[in-house]
């Protein structure tokens, strides 16, 4: 069904088509009976329920941070049978975000590539939106960044900002460091300054919501060095997790590199990025540092290869934009058939089971 109803969408501008699907989904808020009716015939096996940093998660397919910016369809999205949702990235003041065309797709590819630049209306209009949800059946996150014209030096205040608005109605937050689309962002995962933000961010996190689970977006394109620096600054922080990964200023894809639009890239291109970041985290810090693993999961393969990589959650974006509002459904679906394949009794036996294997192998060679 939803390849035929993809052509017209794909007519559109991809920023139009965007809003056009939020405010489809938008509409399913009204009516959380409806929501919940609509997510009844989701897969809830046992198997697929997460716990981490003391939340838990109904299954392991989440929707990423970029969709829903301003927390305008959260109900519907759950409806789709996701089993959580990320929203934002929102900044603590209202801005426009990057001039258009600022979206892109490349079809031949199954990526997008996105300069969006965090347009949101800010951080006080969605704390309204989230206190107004009358329906959450997994948890809702919230992805802090940082408004363009904050200079870096200051850059902690919005983030602390961020935390004093949003802290008390999400389940949890994410300190986004890692778009490619705010000018220097990035130089915020240098391990001094990645420290000192933390710090500030965690301190004011016990404050206004104690125990409330602070997790971190790094980016695809770190040397193996830098993933474990970071690594080892978010467990001296006392991190809950990190997100691994944003989108990537790489392209990894055929062809002329620079015919392709400037932003950042993701979708199926970026998954082996994305997974070796995911395995590399996960050998550093291993169980004592959950990681949520996002970049070209279109399909249950896809979220599994994460999780054995060492995710204990996957998230979706572009999947969701090109496989549709099924997607979850047939991710969670297939991850039951897979896990019964591997041998595994639930999701979190599987977590890192790629790296455990590879450690055996090792022993028996030595």
């Amino acid at each position: 069904m939803y390849p035929l109803l993809r052509r017209p969408l794909f007519w559109l501008p991809p920023e139009t088509a965007h809003h056009a699907s939020l405010w489809a989904l938008s509409l399913f808020d009204a009516s959380p009976a409806l929501c919940r009716r609509m997510r009844a015939g989701a897969p809830a096996d046992g198997r697929l329920s997460v716990t981490i940093a003391g939340l838990k998660f109904p299954n392991p397919i989440g929707l990423a941070a970029g969709f829903d910016k301003d927390a305008e369809a959260v109900q519907g999205l759950f409806a789709l049978g996701f089993g959580s949702v990320e929203v934002g990235t929102v900044t603590p003041r209202p801005q426009s975000g990057n001039e258009p065309p600022r979206l892109f797709r490349l079809p031949g590819h199954r990526a997008l590539v996105n300069r969006m630049g965090f347009n949101n209306r800010g951080a006080s209009a969605m704390a309204a939106r989230l206190r107004e949800l009358e329906w959450r059946p997994g948890p809702v996150g919230v992805n802090l960044g940082k408004n363009r014209e904050t200079p870096l030096e200051r850059a902690t205040e919005d983030y602390l900002a961020g935390v004093d608005a949003l802290a008390p109605c999400a389940d949890y937050l994410v300190v986004n460091a890692s778009s490619p689309n705010t000018p220097g962002l990035r130089t915020l995962q240098e391990p001094e300054a990645l420290a000192a933000l933390l710090a500030a961010v965690r301190a004011r996190l016990g404050t206004v919501a104690p125990g409330k689970p602070l997790f971190l977006k790094i980016a695809p394109d770190l040397a193996p060095e830098a993933v474990d620096a970071i690594v080892d600054v978010a467990l001296a922080q006392r991190i809950d997790g990190l997100i691994a990964t944003n989108t990537t200023l790489s392209r990894p894809v055929s062809g002329d590199p620079d015919r392709y639009p400037a932003g950042g890239l993701s979708g199926a291109p970026l998954r082996g990025l994305a997974n070796a970041v995911i395995r590399r985290a996960h050998r550093r810090g291993g169980a004592r540092l959950p990681i949520i693993g996002a970049g070209g999961v279109f399909t249950a393969d896809d979220a599994y290869e994460k999780i054995l990589a060492g995710a204990s959650l996957v998230q979706v974006y572009t999947g969701f934009v090109y496989e549709g509002p099924a997607v979850a459904r047939r991710i969670l679906q297939g991850l039951v058939a897979l896990l019964e394949r591997g041998g595994f009794a639930s999701v979190a036996d599987a977590v890192g089971a790629e790296g455990r294997a590879r450690g055996r192998s090792d022993t028996a060679v030595q």
